[in-house]
């Protein structure tokens, strides 16, 4: 018997992470040059997806710590231990990183670049990327099943798209286990 949920929708703006274990939610977010890390515990049941704007821990520069890679993905992991995931059984996405303004230094290939190093390092495999391009990107994660789903920033044509893909009243819980990113 398939059980049909009504999808609850979370935005994570710039300097944010959220963590979730309800099969219903959505996590959702608007990506430039930022990149997202959604990562989750498939036995656990829990995900979660931050956003950050710059790579690195930001010592130096005096920002904001929420900015930084470093203290966003420490903070999701966190969060996901918390709600029961074991560190060893996390996987994870990387999406974002485009380089939206060709006259400025490439800070999206840079973000990107240091999402996949610190998963290296901190021995989280990664099932899934997209980064790169030159246009922005709306994505959805379902923190449950791990299925991402991303559509362009590109005009008006993906103002239609993203409308008739957010139109749905109601949509049928995902399966378990899904290590795929749809592209619109």
């Amino acid at each position: 018997m398939t059980v049909e949920l009504q999808p609850k929708r979370i935005h994570v703006i710039q300097g944010e992470y959220k963590v979730s274990n309800e099969p219903e939610v959505v996590l959702s977010t608007i990506l430039g040059s930022c990149v997202s890390a959604c990562m989750r515990d498939p036995v656990a049941g829990v995900g979660g997806m931050n956003h950050f704007l710059l790579p690195g821990d930001g010592s130096g520069s005096g920002g904001e710590a929420t900015r930084y890679g470093v203290h966003l993905m420490e903070l999701l992991i966190n969060g996901l231990l918390k709600m029961g995931a074991r560190r060893e059984r996390l996987e994870a996405k990387i999406i974002g990183g485009a380089r939206t303004m060709a006259s400025f230094s490439n800070v999206g290939q840079q973000n990107a670049l240091f999402a996949e190093k610190f998963l290296n390092d901190e021995r989280i495999r990664v099932v899934g990327t997209n980064t790169g391009g030159d246009v922005g990107r709306k994505l959805e994660y379902w923190p449950v099943s791990g299925r991402a789903r991303q559509y362009p920033l590109t005009g008006a044509e993906t103002k239609k798209t993203v409308a008739i893909e957010q139109a749905p009243p109601r949509f049928v819980a995902p399966k378990p286990v899904d290590t795929s990113i749809e592209f619109f």
